[in-house]
């Protein structure tokens, strides 16, 4: 395996289950990416992947400890060292200045994810930037004086260009000198390496790892993988005449940053931003979320509301259509054979008389699983009656649960706040919530009923007031 670690050609032999931690830590002494919760969370183990396209590379703030090795072949990882410079560069002397570091444990993974956010060739935003370290937790400082930081770098990216942000970086000594040649040195190594699909029979089958390296590290960390990250059959967005295909490699920040996903969803920035952190965002792809069968998980919510169907397909063999509505059996059970692979998933396009919400509800609003989330997708009639309807719900039951009693109850129907509040009555029997860390089973009913209410008053104001449900 090839890659380029900060300024340095790396070729290692060491097995692609290995985490892209504990290499750089252990193998390569670069020890200013900490170890703190290895489970991508706290981002003290940031540092950015960068990926040629196009003659350009492309940088992604990732978490180190849950990344794997296998996953960082022919790109170029950046570490906090890789950042450094005789003198501090405008991103660490902002931190100085701000009293933006206090113990220092988390101050790597800070920098990092904002020189990363600093190589973007949108136009600079405050609110950009702080989202670039929304994966990032510190516990001393209060962040305030983080915020300041990153307003005083949006204001020095002013001048950015935009079209080449790389090279005005270097100028401006953001980043080292170096930088400039790395597309040069990734085409190099595309070049020399030798076509294969990587994949043996019997090995661990691994997307972005988000989730495996948090439930089963010691499974993966001393083995070979099979890696699906990069396939480019599974990164496809094909939108037909009347469907939508997404492939199963594609990540949430690739749904975020594409403009025909965001015009069948116009509000697909807001749900979106409720999954997890921007670093596990450029890492989590929509099949991990579907397989790992977590009753919670954001990105099955938002697909049960669509009513969608998986692309399965053994090796070799046909697709084979399940609907993800059909694909849970139980907790943490699924309708996939073992020499099945989730190749994508599909579903109708919404049109112009068809509403959907995502809501979800968590301790913290960001970098947090749910303790209730749900979606809903409605299509109305000429006259404003529900001509379809799909709703869904997590955290209420052993599996991610399509409300189909409910859904039904609510088809035909005109939207009115005595059918919603009918039809609440009818959750109960779509769900079996327990009590648990996230909450009381009452609890979890009442937040269900809060959030079926929230999803008319967000997309239909004018029919439904609070005052109209409770």
């Amino acid at each position: 395996m090839e890659f380029i670690l900060n300024d340095s050609i790396i070729k290692t032999d060491k097995p692609g289950g290995m985490t892209l931690l504990d290499f750089i830590r252990y193998d390569n002494h670069l020890t200013g990416t900490k170890i703190g919760c290895r489970e991508g969370d706290c981002g003290a183990c940031t540092v950015l992947i960068g990926e040629l396209k196009e003659g350009k590379v492309s940088y992604k703030s990732m978490t180190s400890c849950i990344t794997p090795l296998i996953n960082v072949k022919g790109k170029h990882v950046v570490t906090i060292e890789g950042l450094n410079m005789k003198e501090l560069s405008p991103v660490q002397q902002a931190f100085v200045e701000t009293g933006g570091t206090q113990c220092g444990f988390c101050t790597a993974g800070f920098i990092v994810s904002l020189s990363g956010y600093c190589m973007s060739e949108k136009e600079p935003r405050y609110e950009d930037g702080i989202s670039a370290i929304d994966g990032n937790i510190c516990r001393c400082t209060g962040y305030k004086s983080i915020e300041r930081a990153t307003d005083m770098i949006v204001e020095r990216l002013a001048q950015k260009d935009v079209n080449d942000p790389v090279s005005w970086l270097v100028n401006e000594q953001f980043i080292p000198e170096y930088f400039i040649d790395i597309p040069n040195k990734l085409e190099a190594i595309k070049m020399a390496s030798q076509p294969t699909n990587g994949h043996e029979e019997g090995l661990p089958k691994v997307g972005g790892g988000t989730d495996l390296y948090v439930q089963r590290p010691d499974d993966l960390i001393t083995g070979s993988v099979n890696g699906f990250y990069d396939l480019p059959a599974l990164k496809n967005i094909t939108i037909t005449t009347n469907k939508c295909l997404l492939g199963a490699g594609v990540t949430v920040s690739d749904l975020m940053k594409s403009k025909e996903f965001n015009s069948l969803f116009p509000s697909l920035q807001k749900h979106l931003k409720l999954v997890s952190s921007t670093q596990i965002r450029n890492m989590g792809t929509i099949a991990g979320n579907f397989v790992n069968a977590s009753p919670i998980g954001d990105l099955t919510i938002f697909f049960l509301a669509l009513d969608s169907t998986l692309h399965l397909r053994e090796t070799g063999g046909e697709i084979r259509k399940v609907k993800l509505r059909d694909f849970y059996k139980g907790y943490k059970e699924i309708t996939l054979k073992a020499n099945e692979l989730v190749e994508g998933v599909e579903f109708n396009l919404p049109d112009d008389s068809t509403y959907f919400n995502f809501e979800k509800v968590s301790k913290r609003t960001y970098l947090d699983i749910a303790s209730v989330n749900a979606a809903i997708c409605i299509t109305l009639t000429a006259d404003g009656c529900v001509e379809t309807i799909h709703a869904s719900a997590g955290g209420v039951g052993p599996t991610p649960l399509y409300l189909s009693k409910t859904s039904s109850y609510l088809k035909g129907k005109s939207l009115t706040p005595d059918h919603v509040r009918s039809a609440v009555e009818m959750l109960r029997e779509d769900t079996s919530p327990i009590s648990d860390v996230r909450g009381s089973r009452e609890y979890k009913i009442l937040l269900l009923r809060q959030l079926f209410f929230a999803h008319f008053i967000e997309l239909f104001p004018e029919k439904f007031e609070i005052e109209m449900l409770v």
